[in-house]
C-alpha cells in the first residue's frame, strides 16, 4: 500500500472561510468559526484522510494589514505556515471577488513561494453569485497567478469540498502517515478547549472587545469517575471590559460558560465541569507568555 502525507496551508483574507473549510474537511470542529474577523490566532492543525493519504491542515490566521503587535505575529504565522507547507490553498470569496487584500496575497505568493510548490485556488461561497461571475473571477485570478488547479466550493454546504480533498491527497508526497488514523488535531486539548470558550465570548460580545481578550486553560483534571474538570481564565485589558464579560449579576459569563462546556463535552465525549474566571491584565497584549499560549511567536510582532 502506497501512503501519502503532507501539510496543506489554507491562506486568505480574514473571514474567507478557512476555518469552516478545515472543519468540513476534518469532519469535526477543531478551528474556531465566527462571523468576526481575525478569530483564528494559532496555526491550528486538523487532520483529514483521503483514501491512503493523510492531509494535515495548517489553518493560518487571516492575512490582513497588521496594526498591532498581535496582528503582526498573526500575519507572520500565516506566511510561515504557507512557506512550510507542501501544498497551499488560497481561499477567496466569490461575492467579494479579487479584493485589494486578495490581490496583495497573490502578489506575495508570486514573490515568495518557491517555483514548483503547488498552489490551488478555492473560490468559496459560490452559492452567492451567478455562474458567469464565477468564471470571470476564476479567469482573472489565474491570469494573476499560475494556480495548479481551481476549485469552486461552498465550505459551509460542502459543495466541491470532496473534489478538493481528493486532489490534495493525490498531490501530497509519498511517505508514511504522521499521525494515527483516528487523530483529528495535533493541538493540545487544553488549547482547543480555550479556543472553544473564546469563540463563545467572540459570538456573545461585540465590536473591539473580543480582540482585547484571551482565554487560557489553567488546570485540567480527568477524574476517576470519567468526568473532566477544566479551569480557565479569561484575560481582559481593562476593568470596564471585565464588567462587560461578567454581565449583569454574572449572567453573560454564565451563559458563555454553559455554551462552551456543552461544546467541549461533545468534543471530548464525556461530562465536563468548566469553571471560568475573569482577570484584568492591562498589558497582556505585550506579554510573551500569552503569545506562546496561543502558539504564536512574540518576537514576530516586533515592528
Amino acid at each position: 500500500m502506497t501512503t501519502r502525507a503532507g501539510f496543506v496551508a489554507l491562506i486568505g483574507e480574514p473571514n474567507a472561510g478557512k476555518s469552516t473549510l478545515l472543519n468540513r474537511m476534518v469532519g469535526a470542529k477543531v478551528s474556531i468559526v465566527t462571523h468576526k474577523v481575525q478569530t483564528t490566532r494559532a496555526r491550528i492543525r486538523g487532520i483529514a484522510m483521503a483514501g491512503e493519504a493523510q492531509i494535515v491542515f495548517v489553518d493560518t490566521p487571516g492575512i490582513f494589514r497588521p496594526r498591532r503587535r498581535l496582528d503582526r505575529s498573526m500575519v507572520k504565522a500565516a506566511w510561515g505556515g504557507a512557506s512550510d507547507a507542501d501544498v497551499i490553498v488560497l481561499l477567496i470569496e466569490a461575492h467579494r471577488g479579487l479584493t485589494e487584500g486578495a490581490r496583495a496575497i497573490i502578489d506575495r505568493l508570486a514573490e515568495e513561494m518557491p517555483k514548483g510548490k503547488p498552489v490551488a485556488l478555492a473560490i468559496n461561497k459560490i452559492d452567492r453569485v451567478k455562474a458567469e461571475t464565477l468564471l470571470a473571477l476564476a479567469e482573472a485570478a489565474n491570469g494573476a497567478f499560475p494556480f495548479a488547479k481551481t476549485f469552486m466550493i461552498s465550505a459551509e454546504r460542502g459543495h466541491g469540498v470532496e473534489d478538493l480533498r481528493d486532489w490534495l491527497g493525490a498531490t501530497l508526497p509519498e511517505c508514511p502517515w504522521f499521525y494515527p488514523e483516528d487523530q483529528i488535531a495535533d493541538l493540545p486539548m487544553r488549547m482547543i478547549a480555550a479556543e472553544m470558550t473564546r469563540e463563545k465570548l467572540t459570538l456573545r460580545l461585540h465590536e473591539e472587545l473580543p480582540y482585547q481578550l484571551t482565554v487560557e486553560t489553567e488546570k485540567w483534571e480527568d477524574k476517576p469517575d470519567g468526568t473532566t474538570r477544566i479551569d480557565q481564565v479569561v484575560y481582559v485589558a481593562r476593568d470596564g471590559h471585565k464588567g462587560i464579560v461578567l454581565g449583569n449579576r454574572g449572567e453573560t459569563i454564565k451563559a458563555i460558560g454553559q455554551a462552551a462546556r456543552a461544546e467541549i463535552a461533545e468534543f471530548l465525549g464525556r461530562t465536563v465541569h468548566l469553571f471560568l474566571q475573569v482577570k484584568v491584565r492591562p498589558n497582556w497584549l505585550d506579554e510573551p507568555e500569552r503569545y506562546s499560549e496561543m502558539g504564536l511567536d512574540f518576537k514576530d510582532g516586533d515592528a
